[in-house]
């Protein structure tokens, strides 16, 4: 079997996952990376695309980040 040479040429897949957290935006993006994390494997690069906030009664109830990550194609 031949080695890979560092110049070869890779494909990756690019999911989209939504976190929330009662707390904040950046444990939001946390908990969607861990969720991804437990069935994709190879995780690449993660990118926050959105944030918004869930509100009840006036009142910020959950932090919410869709983050988009990378994974690569295995053969």
């Amino acid at each position: 079997m031949a080695k890979k040479s560092k110049t070869e040429n890779t494909v990756y897949k690019i999911v989209e996952v939504v976190g929330s957290s009662p707390t904040s935006w950046e444990a939001a993006a946390s908990a969607a990376v861990a969720a991804a994390a437990k069935t994709l494997r190879d995780l690449r690069v993660a990118e926050v695309t959105k944030l918004d906030m869930k509100i009840e009664d006036g009142k910020v109830v959950a932090y919410r980040a869709r983050v988009s990550m990378s994974f690569k194609y295995e053969d």
